[in-house]
């Protein structure tokens, strides 16, 4: 099969917009996390999250835009225009029948739907908004994104939580394998409003104070906004045509956990078998683990667990960058890819803000304080959604090839 490329990037993360910026400060261990400052959080139980700043949609976006979108949408619409500048590809080149989109989405446009909503309720229908009718929609940002880059090629959207960032990026992998020339993927999630915050509480899943994911003191995790988009090509003809690689998306899984009541135990670890077969590597070559990092003490033991059945205990550093970003719900799995490729790009595992009092049982070794070496030539990213949802994937620095025949669960 062919191998598949990130080729470009773009970022819009509480802890930095661009790529650059976000990845300066993840090294540097900034907390982005703070009060919520977009509405007045003092009557509900979580008043912290991990919001972005510094981003202007006016300053990136046409004005005709605007009234449009939800502020999720805006991100993804400035992420990938950042990605194709970054890609370099001269889209008059590449047919609009072979150009795609696949975006991921937990929450919709949350925001937009509440504002429309509050029209309705004080003004009536004729205040509604027309754009109401896609604007809250899971599936907006691929559409917004496909119009903007005449993009007729495949499309489609996921809607897995926090675990669909990653089950997107991994069908824009098949269809490159299957000859589309070039796929934008990725997602954005931005619900830090009363009605989005009201949905997040629901979950019983949020900390009144920090996000503290394998510390004895966790508690829940703290939202976040923001996300990122990537660019996917054949390596080999992007290559040819003079463009560089970040990286190969090397393998993937997703598997669902049984309900909770069952006795059956959680398939998390399965998942990380089933995406290392998939890159053809073997545990060695995992130079660090991008964990999903839930907070919820039954599930960091979980993943714990299954980090120490596949790597051994300290088998492998451990790293939740997203503890200075907050959980970014679908935006998450596609920021922590990033985070990988530039890792394997730079040699270095970005530390976990936060987090102090592991528990020895965990038998983790997690990378905390300050930025650690990498070795290897893969890291692991994994990512877990509300209900069930595990994802796994492997990503490969350029050039370091296959280890073995990968099963093609990807």
């Amino acid at each position: 099969m062919s191998t598949v490329a990130v080729t470009g990037m773009g970022v819009v993360a509480p802890t930095g917009v661009g790529r650059e910026a976000y990845w300066s400060s993840t090294l540097r261990g900034e907390d982005a996390i703070r009060r919520i400052r977009s509405f007045d959080p003092t009557h509900y139980p979580t008043q912290r999250a991990g919001e972005v700043s510094g981003f202007s949609a006016a300053g990136h976006l046409p004005g005709r835009l605007l009234p449009q979108t939800d502020r999720m949408t805006q991100f993804a619409l400035a992420a990938a225009d950042w990605a194709v500048a970054d890609c370099g590809v001269d889209m008059s080149t590449v047919p609009v029948l072979e150009r795609g989109v696949v975006t991921a989405s937990a929450s919709g446009g949350f925001a937009f739907g509440q504002r429309e909503l509050q029209h309705l309720w004080g003004e009536g229908p004729k205040s509604v908004s027309a754009y109401m009718s896609f604007a809250w929609f899971y599936a907006v940002n691929t559409g917004q994104v496909s119009i903007r880059h005449a993009m007729s090629g495949p499309t489609g959207v996921f809607v897995s939580e926090q675990a669909g960032g990653l089950d997107a990026v991994a069908h824009a992998r098949r269809l490159v394998r299957s000859g589309v020339r070039l796929v934008l993927t990725g997602g954005t999630d931005s619900s830090l409003c009363p009605y989005g915050m009201a949905a997040q509480i629901s979950s019983g899943r949020l900390s009144s104070g920090a996000y503290r994911p394998f510390d004895r003191r966790a508690d829940g995790h703290l939202p976040g906004e923001g996300g990122a988009m990537l660019v996917l090509e054949d390596e080999e003809r992007a290559r040819s045509e003079g463009r560089r690689s970040y990286g190969e998306i090397a393998g993937f899984a997703a598997t669902f956990d049984p309900p909770p009541a069952s006795g059956r135990p959680p398939n998390l670890g399965r998942a990380v078998e089933l995406a290392l077969a998939d890159a053809g590597a073997e545990p060695g070559d995992i130079g660090a683990v991008f964990a999903d990092g839930a907070a919820v003490e039954h599930l960091d033991r979980a993943e714990a667990q299954a980090l120490a059945h596949v790597f051994g205990e300290r088998g492998v550093p451990v790293t939740v960058p997203k503890t200075a970003t907050g959980r970014l719900y679908s935006g998450a799995g596609p920021l922590d890819l990033v985070a990988a490729l530039l890792a394997l790009r730079d040699a270095l595992v970005p530390p976990t803000v936060n987090v102090a009092q592991v528990p020895e049982e965990y038998g983790l070794d997690l990378v905390v304080d300050r930025p650690r070496p990498l070795t290897g030539t893969a890291v692991l990213v994994l990512a877990r959604g509300f209900r069930g949802f595990n994802s796994a994937m492997v990503v490969r620095a350029p050039g370091t090839g296959r280890g073995r025949a990968g099963g093609g669960t990807g």
